[in-house]
């Protein structure tokens, strides 16, 4: 029997693709990434392909960069390959006509994703595939993990054999990231398909010095046309290759493949052709449909390029009078999409009466189910069928969309289990690990898939796992469960968590509540759901086990354990031995204590497990009627309430068109609305102890703790429990009271503000979240009817923290590093800040709708902000610049001729104050208030022109914002030629030393010996120096700053670049998760001043503008390294893991790491020393 083994689609490419390639070229991007990740890490571990060497894996600086590098190694002979997504490919497409062209063979993986238009969207379509069909590579379609095994191998051998290069495609997230019990083909059993003639034949043809040829001319109109044409014989022979290699796939595992394969009734008179995961879905809906009496089938598209019209037609039964084809893609304005234009003209060829229609589906991994293909048959039925219609969607504009049709398609023998989480509690890789369990370990078949929403660490995940005696099909999320599982008990008011679960199933609670807290807290509707299905319900406080036994908040093993104790999927005892085997394997490298300590979560979890007896009162259960805010703005109520609910797929197109949504605009400040108290202990601020410093609030990552001023009258009205004591160091013509408020439904708490606080006895202290619920209406007072007042200067320390952040409440993990220095600049310029973000970290906890991070201030004023790309965030940010400059040298052009002509001295005078001070930053405002206000009152025809332009009247702040893998990575040519422009702008770079937002892959930021995906042996080459490089343009601003080390060094450099009339550029130390520090992430501001104190990072601004007064420009802040650099070292994961993995590569490269830091430092000390640049 063929071996089995339980894996992602990725798993299964990535694992072919080692077997047939000699050298991939690899740049991380969602949802592609895990495949250059599982390459580099076999080839780190010295994995041999067939021909018996490892793949030599090279990490480039962006997908343009991959291909450049795959086309090359290409020309000289290797077997190259690559795996890319989305906009990646797109920035192939050059380089991918090019190989075409020279008709290389290879093979690009692409794990399918929707393309970025008025949004960015990660998730899974054929919006990039259906981009790149023009560029003549061959397209090929796996449709499920199998098939991913199955079909890789015919675009590697068929590439050979015809020359032509290969897209090897599947559904992104859906078969990409679902995980599957599949047969495996043997390494051996690859290398017997090859045939080395093809290989030779390739080598010979290779550039080589020894036999030189010239190629890649500049042809004239004379030729280029009929070279064009000559390739046409090689893509004519492409599908009998293809089938010729799919028969060897066959005669191998059973499994039967063709270009175009068949399923349904031989008499079918309604038929689908359509291409991808999807296919699966549409044959459980037709098994139940012909049961039931109809006679429907379906054409499945494996080859779609080159797109053979008699293979299709032969697949058509005679008997079909109706054909609807399905294009997961979109393209506004044509005719119709690529697949059913393709079928359009085959049949239209053919002569025969068939109707066919189109439809679109599945953008965005919004995957059908069979309640949605049965309507497209429902849809087929009728006389004249509805073209160019969509599923799954609710069009009440151009009335496109077909309704579901209610069927219930059973499985028999299908156990379906679905996991509310919240991202980085171990909820997904738990059931990870029990799919794997289950997969691995018996005769059973399983699946698992993955729900998250776009936040970080803190979002929602939802996991659901399907586990059955034969091959699943069903690729949609679980609508009908068996068991259900909330990890977070907070879920239970914010989502319907048992919606589906079925009649005498079974769910399983995370709480700290007892019985009598049960049956006090649980929403009536969750009791009465519980008592009429016969619901065995069960609770475990996973938390308190996971404490006590040092996992701190990761609560997966006891889940997972009172899982397998409850769903009884396979015996107890089983299950328990393949945990703590699994255990071992996953952990042993982070240390014997971290093994001890899961398997004690184990054994406790066991005998931790409460059932609850339902009590007969829970049916007749009745919620107390509660006051209801209901005064939110029509966008939060119509689009944000519905999404954060989980329910925006019933959110029908007329609503985004009613609240302006068409072109992607987002209103700002949602996050204010969303409320998710999912932290379980929150600060509490203790008066009596505080010294008023506000470096809690300073540091804080998601602004939940701020410090206010309240006046007499403002504290008379404020509510019930709230705190305040008199204000120390402030001086004020009013009588003030000072207070800290903080947002228990808003803190994620990480305790950053806890550990930070210098106050002898601590004036903040982690209580449990339920326990400072008495501060939500305090807080709520604070924030909404407090007027912000500052006696203080802003640019202090102190003063900053009274200013409003207009940055609250974002997506970024608990304890991020990124977020208290965007929040910070935002205090200091955000009501005038125009932000360009590249796509990252910065850019998802800032916009992942429905949550808007950016907000305004109490005049509607707050940061413009938006994202373009990944590659392109400086030239945008740019653009942005250059228009705003242009209208406002329009604005003073027309203001100088006012001056000029005849006007009343007192509008001359302000004119004047605001011309002088065009391009001051600070009173801007005023001054620009002051032009609108005389001139709203002046009938002059200069009046009207300038007030065209009023909203330029005030100096904007350009700030441009990223993380490494931008700015020392794909965005670099660009961030070097605006720093090079000498144009008024700020760059800010969140630098996490990886590419945090994909996983943590490598970057040229990441310093040697640093473990990171594509660097799983350790990084091997040095940090690159950013901010020297840009020194050396002489007029560019540069600091590098670390928060938690020094926050008044970082106050004064973000201060310092702003008013420089020239371009910034701030690079900012910044903690991850990514990073695995071993206190937790509740010390971030801790491991950052670490890191300066041992000469890890280093801290200094260069300000050209002190060369005027013949002062060194070059200020280090730093003192010399007095830390220890190994022990900082062994604090991080990254870094500890390599002494594990690598024991005889560690101390040489860790002594490396200390070399080249303390070389840096020298160097910054001979610049501050003796400049000379």
């Amino acid at each position: 029997m063929r071996k089995t083994k339980t894996m992602d689609g990725n798993t299964a490419a990535s694992y072919v693709s080692y077997a047939f390639s000699e050298v991939a070229a690899i740049f991380p991007i969602t949802p592609s990434s895990p495949m250059a990740e599982h390459v580099d890490e076999w080839s780190a571990s010295g994995k041999k392909n067939i021909f018996g060497y490892p793949l030599k894996v090279v990490e480039m600086q962006s997908e343009g960069g991959a291909a450049g590098a795959l086309h090359g190694s290409l020309q000289s002979g290797a077997l190259t390959t690559t795996y890319t997504s989305s906009q990646g490919l797109l920035l192939m497409l050059p380089n991918m006509y090019k190989i075409a062209g020279e008709l290389l063979p290879c093979v690009i993986n692409v794990a399918a994703r929707a393309i970025a238009t008025s949004s960015l969207s990660i998730f899974g379509d054929h919006q990039d595939v259906m981009s790149a069909r023009e560029t003549g590579f061959a397209m090929l379609c796996s449709s499920s993990v199998q098939e991913v095994m199955d079909l890789s191998p015919v675009s590697y051998l068929a590439t050979l054999k015809s020359r032509i290069p290969f897209i090897n495609f599947f559904d992104g997230f859906r078969t990409s990231h679902e995980i599957q019990k599949i047969e495996v083909i043997e390494e051996d059993e690859l290398k017997g398909l090859v045939d080395y003639k093809y290989i030779d034949d390739f080598r010979k043809r290779s550039l080589n010095p020894d036999h030189p040829v010239t190629r890649g001319t500049a042809q004239n109109p004379d030729i280029y046309f009929q070279t064009r044409e000559a390739v046409n014989k090689y893509y004519e022979d492409v599908p009998e290759i293809v089938e010729e290699y799919m028969s060897k796939i066959t005669k191998l595992t059973g499994r039967e493949y063709h270009c175009f394969d068949y399923y349904g009734a031989h008499d079918a008179d309604r038929i689908i052709v359509s291409m991808g995961s999807v296919n699966d879905v549409i044959e459980e809906t037709i098994d139940y449909l012909n049961e039931n009496k109809q006679k429907v089938g379906l054409i499945k598209v494996r080859l779609y390029r080159p797109f053979d019209t008699k293979k299709l037609l032969s697949c058509i039964p005679e008997t079909a009078t109706k054909i609807a084809v399905l294009d997961r893609t979109k393209e506004p304005g044509s005719s119709g999409e690529p697949l059913y234009l393709d079928v359009l003209q085959a049949v239209y060829k053919q002569n025969r009466n068939i109707k066919v229609v189109g439809g679109r589906f599945g953008l965005g991994s919004k995957d059908p189910t069979p309640k949605h293909i049965a309507a497209i048959y429902d849809n087929l039925a009728l006389d004249e069928p509805k073209n160019n219609f969509t599923i799954g969607i609710i069009d009440d504009v151009t009335s496109l969309s077909l309704a579901p049709l209610n069927i219930d398609v059973k499985i028999e023998g299908l156990t379906s289990c679905k996991f509310w989480g919240l991202g980085s509690d171990g909820t997904v890789g738990a059931n990870k690990s029990a799919i794997k369990i289950i997969g691995d370990h018996t005769e059973m078949y399983a699946q698992g898939y993955f729900d998250y929403d776009s936040k970080k660490s803190g979002g929602i995940t939802v996991s659901y796992l399907r586990f059955g005696k034969e091959p699943i099909k069903s690729h949609y999320l679980i609508d009908s469960a068996d068991f259900i599982a909330c990890h977070n008990q907070s879920y239970v008011y914010k989502y319907n968590v048992l919606d589906g679960l079925k009649e005498n199933g079974k769910f399983l609670l995370n709480t700290f509540w007892n019985k009598e807290e049960l049956n006090e807290r649980l929403p009536a509707e969750m009791k009465r759901y519980i008592a009429e299905n016969n619901i065995e319900f069960y609770t475990i406080d996973a938390v308190k086990i996971a404490r006590e036994v040092g996992l701190g908040g990761r609560i997966n093993m006891v889940m997972q354990t009172a899982f397998f104790k409850i769903a009884n999927i396979i015996p107890i005892e089983d299950a328990i031995k393949y945990l703590k085997d699994a255990v071992v394997t996953s952990y042993s490298k982070k240390g014997e204590n971290i093994v001890r300590m899961n398997h004690d979560a184990i054994d406790t979890a066991l005998s931790s497990i409460q059932k609850i007896s339902v009590p007969n009162e829970w049916n007749n259960a009745i919620d107390e009627k509660l006051k209801v805010k209901d005064d939110y703005p029509e966008f939060i109520k119509e689009i944000v309430k519905p999404m954060t609910k989980l329910e925006g797929n019933n959110i029908p197109i007329s609503t985004f068109i009613k609240n302006n949504m068409q072109d992607g605009t987002f209103m700002h400040g949602t996050t204010s609305y969303e409320k998710r108290g999912i932290a379980v202990n929150v600060p509490e601020w203790i008066p009596e102890n505080c010294i008023q410093c506000n470096q809690c609030a300073f540091v804080c990552p998601h602004s939940t703790i701020r410090a206010f001023l309240l006046n007499n009258d403002e504290l008379e009205k404020a509510p019930e429990g709230f705190k305040h004591i008199a204000p120390k160091g402030i001086k004020s013509e009013e009588n003030l009271h000072y207070t800290i408020g903080v947002s228990p439904l808003d803190c994620t708490g990480c305790g950053n503000c806890a550990l930070v606080c210098p106050a002898p006895g601590k004036a903040l202290i982690m209580k449990s979240q339920d326990s400072q619920h008495n501060q939500i209406e305090p807080w709520n007072y604070a924030v909404e009817k407090v007027i912000k007042k500052n006696p203080m200067n802003k640019f202090t320390l102190k003063g900053s923290q009274f200013e409003r952040p207009l940055l609250e409440y974002n997506g970024a993990c608990a304890g991020c590093g990124e977020t208290p220095y965007a929040k910070l600049v935002t205090q200091l310029f955000g009501d005038r800040m125009m932000i360009a973000n590249a796509t990252g970290c910065s850019s998802i906890w800032a916009a992942s709708t429905p949550a808007s991070a950016y907000t305004v201030n109490k005049n509607g004023h707050g940061p413009a902000w938006a994202n373009s790309l990944f590659e392109d965030n400086a030239e945008f940010g740019y653009g942005m610049y250059l228009g705003v400059k242009a209208i406002r040298e329009r604005l003073a052009n027309n203001v100088k001729m006012a001056l000029d002509n005849d006007i009343d001295d007192e509008v001359k005078e302000v004119l004047k104050e605001w011309l002088d001070n065009k391009d001051v930053g600070d009173s801007s405002r005023e001054r620009a208030q002051k032009v609108i206000n005389i001139l709203e009152n002046y009938d002059n025809e200069f009046s009207k022109i300038i007030l065209q332009d009023k909203e330029f009247l005030v100096k904007r702040s350009q700030w441009i914002f990223g993380g490494d893998g931008w700015a020392y990575d794909i965005g670099y040519g660009g961030l070097d030629h605006v720093l090079a422009s000498g144009e008024n702008i700020n760059v800010l770079v969140f630098d996490t030393e990886i590419y945090s937002n994909t996983g943590g892959q490598s970057s040229k930021a990441t310093p040697l010996s640093a473990i990171a995906k594509f660097a799983a042996s350790g990084k091997r080459t040095k940090k690159k120096d950013l901010g020297l490089m840009a020194m050396t343009y002489g007029y560019v601003y540069v600091a590098q700053v670390s928060m938690g080390a020094d926050k008044n060094q970082t106050l004064k450099a973000i201060t310092e670049a702003e008013k420089y009339d020239g371009p910034s550029l701030i690079i900012a130390y910044s903690t991850c998760i990514s990073h695995g520090i071993k206190i937790g992430m509740a010390n971030t501001p801790d491991e950052e001043k670490k890191a300066v104190e041992c000469g890890y990072w280093h801290l200094y601004r260069y300000n050209p503008e002190l060369k005027e007064s013949d002062k060194n420009p070059f200020i280090l802040d730093s003192k010399a390294p007095k830390g220890d650099f190994r022990e900082f070292l062994m604090g991080e994961i990254r870094y500890s893991s390599l002494a594990k993995a690598y024991p005889e590569k560690a101390d040489e490269l860790f002594a490396l790491t200390e070399k080249y830091a303390n070389d840096r430092y020298r160097t910054y000390k001979r610049l501050s020393d003796e400049f000379n640049l």
